[in-house]
């Protein structure tokens, strides 16, 4: 029988996975996604017209926000000790690319908080633009890199 590492062979619920006996290593992940707008809203980004305010450093730091909340979002994700966010907001011809770089030194990954981050930067663009654009499509959200480096 396969035993998973988030479920309680026994009982056959989810529980969280112990880390406690893995060694610290430094952990960075990062991840990316894209908010498809019309070349109108992008053209309105740039210059800041969109009334809900500064788009693009918005939507940074609602990431930045997110993956300090990861833990409390997604169920058995653990408290991580994050040494840096970095979240990237672009504009392209046709939309918004966000890249998160997150990094911890730690006994386990930071790519939860690195998705996370990009999806919450996403949503709050879509937040931000929806009053000009009703055909906003999100997708693409991946992981683009993660290590894992002995301290």
């Amino acid at each position: 029988m396969t035993e998973f590492s988030h479920i309680d062979n026994k009982t056959g619920k989810a529980n969280m996975v112990d880390v406690g006996n893995k060694p610290e290593s430094i952990r960075i992940a990062i991840a990316e996604g894209f908010i498809k707008l019309s070349a109108e809203t992008v053209k309105m980004i740039e210059d800041n017209t969109i009334k809900k305010g500064e788009v693009l450093s918005i939507a940074e730091f609602a990431g930045i926000m997110a993956a300090k909340k990861t833990p409390e979002l997604i169920p058995l994700c653990h408290q991580l000790n994050l040494t840096k966010v970095d979240v990237a907001a672009q504009t392209e011809n046709d939309g918004v690319r966000i890249t998160a770089t997150t990094k911890c030194i730690g006994q386990t990954g930071v790519e939860m908080e690195a998705l996370t981050a990009v999806s919450i930067g996403l949503l709050t663009i879509y937040d931000m633009c929806k009053a000009v654009d009703k055909n906003m499509v999100i997708g693409e959200v991946k992981l683009v890199n993660k290590t894992k480096t002995n301290c």
